[in-house]
C-alpha cells in the first residue's frame, strides 16, 4: 500500500490503551480472556458464541498455553513470523520474472505446458474455434478475416511478458501492436505468479483482530481501509495485490452492507431509492445499538439472530483462509453472521480437509458447518444447487432485515452457464431480500444485467447500478485457456431485488395504500 505514513506496528507486539499507541515491547505475553494456543498449535476460544451448534471441544487442563493480549494486530506468534521473515527466499524481488516454460518453479513450468496444449493462437489468419464471448475477444476477428489456416495452439513465449502467447514467431511479430495492450499486463502476472512461489515471508497475508470501538472504518479505497483497520503497513504495489486478492471477497460484500458505505444514492453514488431501502434494513440489524452487555449474569441481554449471507455458486471464495473471512466479521462488532456457501462446487478439491458427511434425517443436506474459528461469525457448506434447496422451504421464512444473497462471478449470461441459473432466478426474486452480484470485467456485468432484464423484465428493482467495484482484487489473473484474456476478480458488482408490488385496497371512505 503506498503510503507516507509511519506505521508503529513494525514492531512484534504494540499495545493499545484506549486509542493510544505503545512502541516498547511489554515483556512476556500476559493473561487474557480473548484467544487461547494450545501445545497442538490449535486456536480455541474460551468462550463459545451464542449461536454455536457444533458441540464443546474439551482439552486438558494441564496443556501449556501461550496467551495474548486483545491488541488491534495480533500475529499467530511473533516468535514463528520473525523466523520465517528470516528465512531466504527462493526469488529475489528483482529476479521474479522467468518466462513460464523455464521457470525454477515446477508449477509454473507444468502452467505453461498446459497453455500450450489447450490455448489456441489468436492471430485473424487461423479458422476461428470457439464462439466469440464479447466485442473484446480475439476471436471475434476470425470470423470476419478469410481465413486459410487450421487452429494451432500457442506455442511461441513473447520475450517480454514470458507467456505463451502465438503460434510462432511470425504471428506474434504481425500481431505485436495488438499484444501490446496486453502485455504489460501480462508481464506483471508473470511476476506475481512468481512471487507467490519466492519463497519470502508474506507479512500481507496476517491479519488484524477485532475493530476498536473508537475507531471508524474508512470504506473509501484499499487505502484507507487497511489503515484504519489497522493492517501492517504495505508500501509495494505487489505485495498490496498478493493481499487484495483474497480480502476482495469478504470486503466486497462489507463494503455494501456497512453504514458506512462508500455507496450512497447522492450523484454518482450508484445507489438507487430502492437500494437505499433494502440496505437500511440490513443495516438496521447489523449496526444494533449498544446494549451494555458484559461478561457475568448482570450482563446478560437478549440478542438477535445471525444476519444470514448467502454466498451462491460458491467456488474457490469458500476454501479461503477463515481468517479471512473473519474480517468480515471484524466488521460489524455488534452483530453475528451466519455465511453459508451453496453450490455444486462449493467443495473442490477439499474432500481431505473435511469429507462430506453423510445425509441424514437431521442434516438432509450434508452441511459442514464450522463455528470455532470466530466469536462472531459461523460457517456452512452446502454441495447441492440453491433451487433444489429453495423448494424444501429449508431456509424460509426469508427476512429483509436478517438476509442477502452474494453471487461471485455467477456467469448469469455466460452461455455456458446461464442454463444452470434459469431455475434459480425466479426463486431469488420471489425471496424479495437483496442480491448482490458480482463480475469479471465491465462487459460480464453488462452481459448479466441484460439476461437479468430478458429473464425477469419488470419484476425486479435495480438496487445499485452496475459499475467498478472499489474493492476489486488489484491482481490480474489469466486464462489458461486464452491467454489473451484477463480479468479482475470482483471488478464490477451491482445488486438487485424482487419486485414490490404496491397494492391498493378500497375502503368505505376512499382508497388506502399498502405494500403487497
Amino acid at each position: 500500500m503506498p503510503s507516507n505514513y509511519t506505521c508503529f506496528r513494525c514492531l512484534a507486539r504494540p499495545t493499545w490503551k484506549g486509542i493510544d499507541r505503545r512502541l516498547s515491547w511489554s515483556g512476556p505475553p500476559k493473561a487474557s480472556r480473548i484467544l487461547t494456543r494450545t501445545q497442538s498449535g490449535r486456536h480455541l476460544p474460551q468462550r463459545r458464541a451464542l449461536f454455536h451448534t457444533l458441540p464443546a471441544r474439551s482439552r486438558p487442563a494441564a496443556q501449556a498455553e501461550r496467551i495474548f493480549e486483545d491488541t488491534a494486530y495480533q500475529p499467530r506468534s511473533p516468535f514463528d513470523a520473525e523466523a520465517a521473515a528470516n528465512q531466504q527466499p527462493i526469488l529475489e524481488p528483482d529476479n521474479l520474472f522467468h518466462p513460464f516454460s523455464s521457470s525454477p518453479t515446477p508449477s509454473i513450468r507444468k502452467r505453461a505446458a498446459f497453455l500450450k496444449h489447450h490455448a489456441y493462437c489468436p492471430h485473424p489468419s487461423h479458422h476461428q474455434t470457439r464462439i466469440a464471448t464479447s466485442p473484446h475477444d480475439l476471436e471475434s476477428r476470425k470470423a470476419s478475416a478469410p481465413t486459410s489456416l487450421p487452429p494451432a495452439h500457442v506455442r511461441f513465449e513473447c520475450p517480454d511478458c514470458g507467456i505463451p502467447v502465438y503460434c510462432s514467431e511470425g504471428h506474434w511479430a504481425e500481431d505485436y501492436e495488438q499484444h501490446l495492450e496486453l502485455c504489460d499486463t501480462l508481464r506483471e502476472i508473470n511476476e506475481d505468479d512468481h512471487d507467490l512461489h519466492s519463497g519470502r515471508f508474506f507479512s500481507e497475508f496476517e491479519y488484524p483482530g477485532p475493530q476498536i470501538q473508537e475507531a471508524l472504518i474508512n470504506l473509501t479505497n484499499w487505502d484507507t481501509f487497511l489503515y484504519t483497520r489497522q493492517f501492517r503497513a504495505i508500501n509495494e504495489m505487489r505485495s498490496l495485490r498478493q493481499a487484495t486478492k483474497l480480502l476482495t471477497y469478504p470486503i466486497t460484500i462489507g463494503s455494501i452492507l456497512h453504514e458506512l458505505s462508500p455507496y450512497s444514492i447522492r450523484k454518482d453514488g450508484r445507489l438507487t431509492t430502492e437500494g437505499l431501502k433494502s440496505l437500511s434494513a440490513l443495516r438496521y440489524t447489523l449496526h444494533p445499538p449498544p446494549s451494555g452487555s458484559g461478561p457475568g449474569i448482570k450482563g446478560l441481554r437478549p440478542t438477535s439472530p445471525p444476519a444470514r449471507i448467502f454466498v451462491l455458486g460458491a467456488r474457490a471464495e469458500s476454501s479461503l483462509p477463515r481468517d479471512v473471512w473473519n474480517q468480515l466479521s471484524h466488521m460489524f462488532q455488534r452483530s453475528t453472521l451466519h455465511v453459508i456457501f451453496i453450490g455444486p462446487e462449493a467443495m473442490s478439491n477439499r474432500d481431505a480437509e473435511y469429507p462430506l458427511p453423510p445425509r441424514t434425517p437431521s442434516n438432509p443436506w450434508g452441511t459442514i458447518i464450522e463455528d470455532g474459528f470466530s466469536f462472531g461469525m459461523k460457517i456452512s457448506t452446502i454441495v447441492d444447487y440453491f433451487h433444489n434447496i429453495h423448494r424444501t422451504g429449508y431456509f424460509a421464512p426469508y427476512d429483509p432485515y436478517f438476509d442477502c444473497f452474494v453471487l461471485f462471478h455467477p456467469g448469469l449470461g455466460h452461455p455456458a452457464s446461464s442454463h444452470e441459473w434459469a431455475e434459480t432466478l425466479p426463486q431469488l426474486l420471489e425471496t424479495k431480500v437483496p442480491i448482490i452480484s458480482t463480475g469479471f470485467t465491465e462487459w460480464d456485468l453488462q452481459r448479466d444485467r441484460e439476461w437479468v432484464e430478458e429473464k425477469a423484465h419488470g419484476e425486479y428493482d435495480l438496487l445499485m447500478e452496475p459499475g467498478e467495484n472499489r474493492f476489486r482484487s488489484l491482481r490480474w489473473d489469466l486464462n489458461d485457456l486464452d491467454p489473451a484474456d484477463v480479468s479482475a476478480g470482483n471488478w464490477g458488482v451491482w445488486a438487485f431485488r424482487g419486485k414490490r408490488y404496491e397494492a391498493q385496497t378500497m375502503g368505505e371512505e376512499g382508497v388506502e395504500g399498502g405494500k403487497a
